[in-house]
């Protein structure tokens, strides 16, 4: 088998349009940005890393009541029986809204990471216009690597 030129070069110079650039810089971002991640974890300390500073309690907390749909769907089901969909979707975007406000509150403090995160929840309002409340919170802190 010969050894093909233009395929060797077209692989290790790949053609650079406008596009492919954008492209090539926003992975970097990308990239840059998971690596500032904020840690998180159920546990209150990180295997491989010491924490330095405790920032302090961080929060989020969002309250979610279902749509009119989500409530009449909700309603025939729960008749039926079964898993209701319209529920376990509302629920799971208010845990993602209390989580992203906790992260948010930690950020704000200079935290890197957050230990021992915990959610509660519970129903707020009449049996008529019930709604959900999630709380996520957990002690905001500064690591460093062993």
């Amino acid at each position: 088998m010969a050894f093909d030129t233009k395929l060797y070069h077209r692989r290790t110079n790949p053609p650079r349009n406008e596009y492919q650039t954008e492209k090539a810089a926003l992975v970097r971002r990308l990239i840059l940005r998971l690596a500032k991640r904020m840690l998180v974890t159920t546990t209150f300390d990180i295997e491989g890393c010491k924490i330095t500073e405790y920032k302090g309690m961080v929060r989020g907390i969002t309250v979610r009541s279902p749509t009119l749909t989500q409530g009449l769907l909700g309603g025939l089901k729960s008749i039926i029986g079964g898993r209701i969909g319209a529920y376990v979707n509302m629920c799971e975007d208010a845990r993602q809204h209390a989580y992203d406000a906790m992260i948010k509150h930690a950020e704000e403090l200079g935290a890197n990471a957050i230990v021992g995160v915990r959610y509660e929840s519970a129903d707020v309002g009449a049996e008529d216009c019930s709604a959900t409340e999630v709380l996520c919170y957990g002690t905001a802190v500064v690591i460093e690597q062993k």
